[in-house]
């Protein structure tokens, strides 16, 4: 931001500035609880759960033709589906908030929408709105609401696209169809709005078209209005509050202060049977404790089974996950990102006032850690979840020079927890960092 200095510029730009700050302020404020919640969980719930294939993509690429994708709302009973045990369950995971899949790109809508006749309450064995019924429960259980909303809808006849092949008309040549697709898909986020106030929408697809053609600054003026703190993803064609990378660890420190991985538990969103490549407790952990160290939120998907059961594999994998997030939670909710990895090989996060760093310790350290170039005295240590207190020692540091020396923290065995230790480190101050090449000589 840009700095008034004249008087004369003060006087003249002292409102844009103002106004300028005081959304940037508020927009700090908005984001705090997403910022603070480190973890949600994604449900992946549809068509695609009957016959286990790619959800939408199976007929868009070809794999198989429409009709035959469609004929899955067969299939789709929820006979088994109990939206107070999804709810326990996301809890027990130590997750702050869930999104769930209201409609994805085949148009099959989980809740008894006005517009269209494809959803679960009308075109599928289940006869029932399935969504209400969950964010109810999550209500319950304090936790946020996000609705995932696909912006295109390949199996509504009047959007533009179809399969990967086949286009079914081009804007400028059929506008009407389109301002009539328009109309049908911000009537269903306005019910959406309506009904469920959701605390965060999570957009996809937003690549077929641009943002003006989405209308896209006039979605988000309408979801505002209804709830200026409700957050909106990225994929909102650059009208939304945080980047959503997908899969793939960022390698570096992403730039944006706002950012969530969004990550499979194996290769799939939805269920698909034949998927058992599944991560491990360890490796879910392992890649939360880099996400947060980096600043982000981790959303982990589940795909339950077309009948509402969530697949043991998956449960397993929760449980054993929160059994982690529950023990450690004093390093994780409402931290910030830690210390540069140069600095202590692992992943770390900060108090938010900056003067107790959480180290996350992998595997067995063979009796200590080392943290480098920290300027800080350390006044305790211990063990975070189990409450040993940890020694430590100071090795390379000399009266003529600033380097801090070497620490060298004494990591017994015995306090190991089972899937990734967390230590507790207490400075003298907030945390202070040498950030030169190595030890400059300044007097000897």
């Amino acid at each position: 931001m840009k700095r008034c200095f004249a008087a004369l510029v003060v006087l003249a730009f002292w409102p844009a500035c103002s106004q300028t700050q005081d959304t940037v302020l508020a927009h700090q404020q908005k984001m705090q609880w997403f910022k603070d919640a480190k973890l949600g969980i994604f449900i992946h719930w549809g068509l695609y759960s009957v016959d286990g294939i790619d959800e939408s993509w199976s007929f868009f690429n070809g794999y198989i033709s429409h009709k035959d994708y469609l004929k899955q709302t067969k299939g789709f009973t929820a006979k088994k589906y109990d939206p107070a045990l999804w709810a326990e369950l996301i809890v027990e995971s130590g997750a702050q908030y869930s999104v769930i899949t209201a409609k994805h790109h085949d148009g099959f809508a989980l809740w008894d929408t006005r517009f269209g006749t494809l959803n679960a309450a009308e075109h599928a064995s289940s006869k029932k709105d399935v969504l209400t019924p969950f964010v109810e429960k999550l209500r319950d259980k304090e936790l946020k609401v996000g609705i995932y909303y696909s912006l295109p809808d390949w199996s509504y006849a009047d959007y533009t696209h179809f399969t990967r092949d086949s286009i079914r008309y081009k804007i400028e040549e059929e506008p009407n169809r389109w301002n009539k697709f328009l109309t049908y898909y911000q009537g269903q986020l306005k019910e959406l709005s309506d009904r469920y106030n959701p605390d965060l929408y999570w957009f996809d697809g937003d690549w077929e078209h641009s943002a003006e053609e989405w209308e896209a600054p006039k979605v988000r003026k309408m979801l505002l209005a209804k709830n200026p703190n409700t957050i909106l993803n990225s994929r909102l064609k650059g009208h939304g509050d945080y980047e959503t990378p997908e899969q793939g660890m960022p390698i570096t420190r992403p730039d944006n202060p706002y950012w969530e991985l969004c990550m499979t538990m194996n290769d799939s969103w939805g269920y698909q049977k034949t998927d058992l490549n599944y991560k491990t407790t360890d490796q879910i952990i392992g890649i939360f404790a880099d996400v947060i160290g980096n600043g982000g939120n981790l959303l982990l998907d589940i795909g339950p089974k077309a009948d509402g059961s969530i697949p043991e594999a998956q449960v397993a994998l929760m449980k054993g996950l929160g059994r982690w997030v529950h023990k450690h939670k004093e390093a994780l909710y409402g931290t910030m990102a830690g210390i540069p990895k140069e600095h202590f090989y692992g992943p770390s996060t900060l108090s938010k006032d900056r003067r107790t760093l959480y180290l996350f310790v992998k595997g067995n350290p063979k009796g200590e850690v080392v943290m480098r170039g920290l300027k800080n005295n350390i006044n305790r240590i211990w063990v975070v979840g189990q409450g040993a207190k940890l020694q430590h020692q100071v090795m390379g540091k000399v009266y003529w020079s600033e380097y801090p020396g070497i620490k060298y923290i004494k990591v017994p065995e015995h306090v190991l927890d089972e899937n990734m230790t967390v230590l507790a480190v207490l400075l003298d101050g907030e945390v202070d960092l040498y950030r030169e090449d190595g030890a400059v000589i300044e007097s000897n």
